[in-house]
């Protein structure tokens, strides 16, 4: 009876557990006396580790010496942390893959080692396709591979032949920036890859083989933008729809989230119909990033063995499912991946090795002489309302952008007010960016507002310079409305006149008293961005159109 007795006890206390578990309040900031783990991971990880990392600290984990642990997640991509690291480093990393130690400690970056890398969960590279664009190619039932999306989106004849006309002129594709995220790093090494035709990996030396080099310019020479991330990506893909962009370079994971988003979004809303996204696996292989949690030898040893015990509870059951959950393929044998729409477990069926150490570092220099460069006109107001904060922080925030343009780009400014002044014209910015720089710098703010006005003659310096060899890009920043234009009015002719040459335009509506309507209309029927823009947040505007148009971040400089 007292046996009894004890196990019916025992039993009811460790239900009494269970329930006080989980009636826990969230841990969400740290305590004092706890050892704060600084972690840096991609931002594709961000759906799974916000999660683990909220379990872990409510958990209250402890080190050997009784001190419970916080961790504490930046979201960084692989190659802006490793810019980073030259003055601050975390005590665990994730980056994409193990390539991006070795880029850390080509540039003295102290602390890690790809011997110090557990892999996590994994996530193949993919070509983001919806599925009726997909379909009109012909997959899955034709393959696909890197080589034949530089045909696709090249050759409008060919897309036309393919389209039948109903996704537009040509097929628009974007992958992440080369140089911040390590997606984007991966897509030009599997085009790399695929022309070299062998299993070997990227070397220093490979990036000067001519053919590898004609199989990045080709490819690049269809990208429509470029994103600081899978994430960011694969968001912009799914708002803006099949019209901006036809297909994207993303994680498999990303896919995975997008579709799992729109599904709970047509649940909630029976009018909502998004297509689905596939993800295309290159017939000829893909990279697969293997999100490797990576020690730092140099940080304190409590803060190493905090950052391992972090490490190895991401590799346990319940975080590997969440994982799972999250669109990513766990690591842990006991878990399996979760099956979803649009996404094939059994492939890809080829991956790439990782390259050779300098084999990112040498990509770099392959993709900015590869890439298309812009003809850029900058058209800012400088009317009266933009006085004070506002034309201080529109200064500082178009020279920075300036001084992160790459040399072959062409850039035009033109400021409005009263009237309309053509400061710089057509100058190649390897030469004039001194010149750009201080013509915004100099920027005064007084007079009206020409808006509509400046709009046009910003599309007529276009017509003046602009070359099948670049890209035209119109960026259209002013803080009001229209009060003094002539020529033109807000309608379809002022959208057509924008956007003739190709042109995209990006607009920015710098503070509450823009037309917002008007300027968001204008980008989007011209396949640019809106955005809302304030004292605090233009340097932030400004550095996400540089990323957009290739400019200089992260090792890509």
């Amino acid at each position: 009876m007292k046996q009894i007795f004890s196990q019916a006890f025992f039993a009811f206390l460790l239900m009494a557990t269970s329930a006080c578990s989980v009636l826990r309040q969230p841990v969400t900031k740290p305590s004092s006396g706890d050892v704060v783990l600084t972690v840096v991971a991609n931002s594709s990880l961000q759906p799974w580790l916000d999660k683990a990392t909220l379990a872990f600290n409510t958990d209250r984990v402890q080190t050997g010496g009784r001190r419970n642990l916080f961790a504490q997640v930046r979201y960084v991509e692989a190659g802006q942390a490793v810019a980073d690291m030259a003055t601050s480093t975390p005590s665990l990393w994730l980056p994409d893959s193990e390539a991006w130690v070795d880029v850390a400690a080509a540039r003295k970056v102290a602390g890690f080692a790809a011997n110090t890398c557990v892999s996590t969960a994994r996530s193949p590279l993919v070509i983001a396709m919806w599925r009726d664009v997909a379909e009109a190619l012909g997959y899955p039932g034709r393959t696909l591979g890197w080589l034949d999306m530089s045909s696709l989106t090249g050759d409008a004849s060919a897309w036309a032949y393919y389209s039948g006309g109903q996704f537009g002129r040509i097929l628009r594709m974007a992958h992440p920036h080369p140089g911040i995220s390590g997606a984007g790093a991966g897509a030009l090494l599997a085009v790399m890859q695929s022309a070299k035709a062998n299993a070997q990996p990227i070397s220093p030396a490979d990036a000067q083989l001519p053919i590898l080099q004609a199989s990045v310019s080709a490819f690049e020479s269809g990208i429509a933008l470029f994103a600081n991330s899978s994430e960011a990506l694969g968001k912009t893909m799914r708002e803006r729809g099949v019209g901006f962009l036809g297909a994207a370079v993303l994680y498999e994971s990303t896919v995975a989230q997008l579709n799992q988003a729109a599904t709970s979004q047509s649940t909630n809303n029976k009018s909502s119909n998004q297509p689905d996204l596939i993800a295309v696996y290159p017939f000829e292989g893909t990279v697969m990033a293997t999100h490797p949690a990576c020690l730092n030898s140099s940080a304190s040893a409590e803060q190493q063995e905090g950052a391992r015990m972090f490490r190895d509870y991401l590799l346990k059951d319940t975080a590997q499912k969440w994982a799972a959950e999250a669109g990513l393929r766990p690591v842990n044998a006991a878990v399996k991946a979760e099956a979803r729409a649009g996404i094939d477990l059994n492939q890809p069926k080829t991956i790439f090795e990782r390259p050779a150490v300098g084999g990112l570092e040498a990509l770099q220099g392959v993709w900015q002489a590869s890439k298309k460069p812009i003809n850029l006109v900058m058209v800012l107001d400088t009317s009266g309302s933009m006085s004070g904060a506002k034309i201080e922080g529109l200064r500082s925030a178009a020279a920075t952008f300036v001084g992160q343009m790459n040399n072959d780009d062409q850039i035009s400014i033109v400021s409005f007010a009263t009237d309309i002044k053509v400061l710089l014209q057509g100058q190649k910015v390897g030469t004039a960016r001194a010149n750009a720089i201080s013509a915004v710098k100099a920027l005064p703010a007084s007079g009206n507002t020409m808006l509509y006005d400046a709009i046009g003659a910003g599309a007529g310096v276009i017509s003046k310079t602009k070359s099948s060899q670049r890209t035209n890009v119109l960026v259209v920043l002013t803080d009001g409305l229209d009060t003094g234009s002539k020529l033109f009015k807000f309608d379809n002719n002022l959208i057509a006149t924008a956007s003739q040459n190709s042109t995209t335009v990006w607009t920015i509506a710098y503070g509450n008293d823009a037309d917002k309507d008007k300027l968001s209309q204008l980008a989007r029927q011209s396949n640019g961005s809106f955005y809302l823009g304030s004292e605090a947040n233009i340097t932030a505007i400004y550095q996400e159109m540089s990323t957009a148009f290739g400019g200089s971040g992260g090792i890509g400089r």
